[in-house]
C-alpha cells in the first residue's frame, strides 16, 4: 500500500555536514513521496539515488522554467520561475534549445582541456593565496581569503572577466542565491549583471582574446544575448558552488582528523578523495526541480503531467541501498558515481573545472598548512542555510 503522507522539504540540519535526517524517513517510505510546495501545489520529492538518476535521464521529464516550482519559500525564483527562460540560461531549456548551447560550451570544459590548459594556473592561483594567507599570518577567514576568491579568479580568467569586476558580481551573485532576497532585488542583480555581460560581449566582438566569452562571441551562431545569459550563468555558478564545497570541504575535515591523516600526499591522488567529500556534502542542497509533460509511472506511483517533482540530490547521495555506510566519511571510497553534478543531459557542464579547483585547493591548503585549525568551535561556524547553495558565511582558521 502506498503512503501518502504529505509534507515540506526538509530543511532542518542537526550538523554542518549531514543533510536534515527526516530524509532518512522519507526514504524509508519510499524513493518517491509526496510533497506540499511553498505556494500549496502537491508534487512530489524523489530521495533514492536509483530513481533520481533515471528522472533525471528521463526526456519525459522537463527542466523548463516555466514548469519549475521552489522546494522551499525563496521569492527571488518568482521572477524566473513560472516564466520563459532567459536567453542562454540553458538549465532551463529542454532540447532542442538546450543542445544547440551545451554544444558551443561543451568543448571548452572536457576533462581532457581542463587538466591540460588549467591545472597550472589554478596551481598558480591556489598558491599565491596561500602565500598571501602565511604573510599576513594567523588567524583568517578562509572564506574571503582563498575559498572565495580561487575559483571566483578561475572562472574570471576562463572567461575574460575583468578581475576588479570580481566584487561586484560576486555581491550580485549572493542576491541571486540568498533565501532573504525579494523579487525585487533578485531581477535588479539579474538586469544589473546581464547589462555587465552584454557591454563585455560587446567588447570581445572588437577586441577577441583567447577566452571563452571571446571564442563564443566570434565562432558561434549564438546571439549576443544568448552569449551574455550564458557568461552571467557560468560568472554566478561557477564560484559558488566550488567556493562553498572547498569551505565546507575544510570544515569538515578539521573536525574529522581521521579522514585529514587519510589525504594522501600527491595531488594526483585527490580524485577519490574530492569525489567522496562532493557526495558527502552536496552543496545543492535544494534539489533540481523537474515536471513530468505527461502521466508517467514510477515505481508504482502514478505521476500526473504537471505535478512538480523535487530530486533530493543530498538524499540520494546518502542512500544505503547506494553506498554502504552513507552517513560516513571515507576518503578511501572506491564508488566514486555520485549526483552532486546531476545528471543527464543537464549534469553540470563545469564539473571538471570543479573537480580540478577542489583537489588542487584542498591538496595545497592541507599541505602549505598541516597545523591548519578551527578558530571557533564548530557550533559558531555560521552556515550558509540561508543560500540556495549550502556551505559556510565565513570559516575562521589557525595555524
Amino acid at each position: 500500500m502506498s503512503d501518502d503522507r504529505v509534507g515540506s522539504y526538509p530543511t532542518r540540519r542537526t550538523t554542518p555536514w549531514d543533510p536534515p535526517p527526516e530524509f532518512d524517513e522519507l526514504r524509508e517510505r519510499g524513493p518517491i513521496t509526496r510533497m506540499r510546495y511553498p505556494d500549496g501545489h502537491l508534487g512530489w520529492v524523489v530521495t533514492g539515488f536509483e530513481l533520481a538518476r533515471a528522472v533525471l535521464a528521463d526526456h519525459r521529464f522537463s527542466a523548463r522554467s516555466e514548469f519549475k516550482r521552489a522546494p522551499v519559500a525563496r521569492p527571488g525564483t518568482d521572477p524566473f520561475y513560472g516564466a520563459e527562460a532567459m536567453p542562454g540560461w540553458l538549465v532551463d531549456m529542454d532540447r532542442p534549445q538546450h543542445t544547440r548551447l551545451r554544444r558551443v560550451l561543451a568543448g571548452h570544459f572536457t576533462d581532457r582541456r581542463v587538466r591540460a590548459e588549467l591545472s597550472d594556473r589554478v596551481t598558480e592561483i591556489v598558491g599565491g593565496h596561500l602565500d598571501a594567507m602565511a604573510a599576513t599570518g594567523p588567524p583568517t577567514d578562509l572564506v574571503p581569503h582563498f575559498s572565495l576568491p580561487v575559483p571566483s579568479m578561475v572562472i574570471c580568467e576562463l572567461l575574460g572577466v575583468p578581475v576588479s569586476s570580481r566584487a561586484e558580481f560576486q555581491h550580485k551573485s549572493e542576491v541571486l542565491f540568498s533565501l532573504d532576497s525579494t523579487a525585487e532585488q533578485a531581477t535588479a542583480a539579474m538586469t544589473e549583471l546581464e547589462a555587465f555581460l552584454r557591454e563585455l560581449v560587446a567588447t570581445k566582438k572588437r577586441a577577441p582574446g583567447i577566452d571563452v566569452l571571446s571564442h563564443m562571441v566570434n565562432t558561434s551562431d549564438l546571439e549576443p544575448a544568448e552569449i551574455a545569459g550564458t557568461g552571467v550563468l557560468l560568472l554566478t555558478a561557477g564560484h559558488e558552488t566550488t567556493a562553498n564545497s572547498l569551505s565546507l570541504a575544510t570544515l569538515t575535515l578539521l573536525c574529522t582528523p581521521g579522514q585529514r591523516k587519510a589525504m594522501p600526499d600527491r595531488v594526483e591522488d585527490m580524485g577519490r578523495p574530492v569525489d567522496e567529500l562532493l557526495r558527502y556534502l552536496t552543496v545543492f542542497h535544494f534539489g533540481v526541480p523537474r515536471t513530468p509533460l505527461e502521466d508517467v509511472e514510477l515505481v508504482g506511483r502514478r505521476i500526473r503531467a504537471g505535478e512538480s517533482i523535487t530530486v533530493a540530490l543530498p538524499s540520494a547521495n546518502r542512500d544505503p541501498a547506494r553506498f554502504p555506510a552513507p552517513n560516513t566519511l571515507d576518503l578511501h571510497r572506491a564508488e566514486g558515481r555520485h549526483l552532486a553534478f546531476g545528471h543527464g543531459i543537464h549534469q553540470c557542464v563545469g564539473q571538471h573545472l570543479a573537480r580540478l579547483e577542489m583537489k588542487i585547493g584542498l591538496h595545497g591548503l592541507f599541505r602549505r598548512f598541516p597545523g591548519l585549525a578551527l578558530a571557533c568551535s564548530p557550533q559558531d561556524v555560521p552556515v550558509s542555510a540561508d543560500m540556495g547553495i549550502y556551505g559556510v558565511h565565513a570559516l575562521p582558521v589557525t595555524w
